[in-house]
């Protein structure tokens, strides 16, 4: 009986260990997602591929993936009653997010976006709670409003004294990507996660493709803008869900989740070589301003759900969401 319990537990420490692994694989690729998509559209100065034509081509090249994967798999599609929550998901994380995020890094540099988009986690969990009718408490929302503001705060610093467009346009891919990860999560309920996601993405289709077609680029870009599109395509869209959505599963969501604190700081670090992006130290005490608030925040209480109807396997899907800061 000991020897059954401790090989069940030395299991245990591997799937632990493993999951870690792949959900610090996840938080890499996500963190590389800021740099990589301002080197695919490039500055203001120096622009490279279109923002619409990177937003509906790694959407459409990733569909063309996740139909490949789905065959492959053989994998049933959604119920009926799950399409509606496909395209908010889509609305949200195919279009929203990459487009608000590409448009607003043809303006500002990935270090900057970095700090702003950091809040999403904390935004997600506002979605969260609207959606499942719960009463978050006093100290939730004051981290929601401590974190805005720090963000606003920031952006106006940043911003010789104002909100610019390029910060109301990170602020609505935040917006965006919370709402499709909350959509999500009541997908990845009842099917895999990694099924989900694929069949979010295929969904798209019918709108990426032809999108992706009539925004092709008319002048040549660098190869580094390519490769940043190509990175986009395969990780940030793609791979990065199912390293990090195998790596909470076997690690376990509250376990996983916590690494994902350091992302803001890895994509600016990324930003330093890939773009050659300067370091300063008021950027990190907002960062981490900015993950502190977040940290606190995903602790405080939300009250009871007063809604009878949600699934256990929603709210466990929620908690997962609630983890996942990525942009997709």
């Amino acid at each position: 009986m000991r020897g059954s319990d401790a090989a069940g537990s030395a299991g245990q420490g591997r799937d632990e260990a493993r999951g870690l692994v792949l959900g610090l694989l996840g938080v890499v690729i996500f963190a590389m997602t800021v740099p990589m998509t301002r080197l695919a559209v490039g500055p203001a100065s120096d622009p490279q591929l279109p923002p619409l034509f990177v937003t509906a081509g790694r959407a459409a090249c990733a569909g063309a993936l996740s139909c490949a994967w789905l065959a492959v798999t053989r994998a049933a599609r959604p119920a009926r009653h799950l399409w509606p929550f496909v395209l908010v998901c889509a609305l949200g994380t195919v279009v929203g997010f990459p487009l608000f995020l590409a448009l607003a890094l043809r303006r500002v540099d990935a270090m900057h976006a970095a700090v702003v988009t950091g809040v999403l986690p904390l935004a997600t969990a506002v979605a969260a709670a609207a959606w499942l009718r719960q009463r978050p408490s006093l100290g939730f929302w004051l981290c929601a409003v401590l974190g805005t503001a720090l963000v606003v705060a920031f952006a106006a610093w940043h911003g010789s004294g104002g909100l610019a467009l390029a910060d109301v346009l990170l602020l609505a891919a935040v917006a965006s990507a919370a709402i499709g990860y909350v959509a999500g999560a009541r997908l990845s309920a009842e099917i895999a996660a990694e099924r989900a996601i694929c069949w979010v993405l295929v969904a798209s289709l019918p709108v990426t493709a032809p999108a992706m077609v009539a925004t092709w680029p008319e002048h040549a870009a660098s190869a580094a803008a390519w490769a940043g599109f190509g990175y986009v395509t395969l990780f940030s869209m793609w791979l990065g869900f199912f390293a990090w959505y195998r790596g909470l599963a076997l690690g376990g969501t509250v376990r996983v989740s916590q690494i994902q604190v350091v992302q803001p700081f890895l994509a600016m670090l990324f930003a330093v070589p890939l773009l050659g992006e300067r370091l300063d130290a008021t950027l990190v005490v907002f960062a981490l301003a900015v993950v502190a608030v977040v940290t606190v925040g995903r602790r405080m209480s939300v009250g009871t759900v007063r809604r009878p109807a949600v699934a256990p396997a929603f709210a466990a899907a929620v908690a997962a969401s609630l983890a996942s800061k990525r942009s997709p």
